[in-house]
């Protein structure tokens, strides 16, 4: 996608896929805005090191939020949600949407963190230091994939619970960088 100083996000948002967090806007822009258009759950909890800001541009979804005073928030259609830095959240459309990330232009570690459904205890993080030149799905499904294929990963400490692995061809990510 080029970026430009203007952006049509619907247009725009037509070619893109769930959570791919596409930086959109030039690439020396602080805030940059990601932008994906979702339809299924996100497969883990998002932390940022940085601040985040989302943005409902149409549909409808549910925000998980972890170590939080508020544990969802629902946005529709011109909602707004301040994730505070290293807070855990997790993008659950209700009905598929287009969402919009403002990071910083240089925003430091992400992770993906999945959290045992039973008794709630953090099974696992992956982190990787954010890159504006690599897709951010890559990063995703680098990181499903990996969760996936480790057993102890995925099962509980507290409970021995084992959350079960992620099928990732429904969100079409890619698995390498293309060339």
């Amino acid at each position: 996608m080029n970026r430009r100083r203007t952006l049509n996000a619907f247009d725009a948002a037509v070619g893109i896929g769930n959570y791919e967090d596409v930086a959109v806007l030039p690439a020396d822009t602080d805030p940059q805005i990601y932008l994906s258009r979702n339809w299924l759950p996100q497969p883990f909890h998002l932390v940022c090191e940085k601040d985040t800001v989302l943005s409902q541009l149409s549909g409808a979804a549910q925000v998980h939020l972890r170590d939080s005073s508020v544990n969802r928030f629902r946005m529709d259609l011109g909602d707004h949600i301040y994730v505070p830095a290293g807070t855990p959240h997790r993008i659950v459309p209700l009905q598929e949407g287009v969402t919009i990330r403002y990071l910083p232009l240089k925003p430091g570690l992400q992770g993906a963190v999945w959290f045992c459904a039973g008794c709630e205890r953090e099974l696992h993080r992956y982190e990787w230091e954010h890159d504006n030149d690599t897709p951010a799905a890559l990063m995703y499904a680098e990181a499903c994939a990996r969760f996936t294929a480790d057993l102890r990963a995925r099962t509980c400490a507290d409970c021995s619970a084992v959350h079960p692995e992620i099928d990732l061809s429904a969100f079409a990510w890619p698995l390498s960088v293309p060339a």
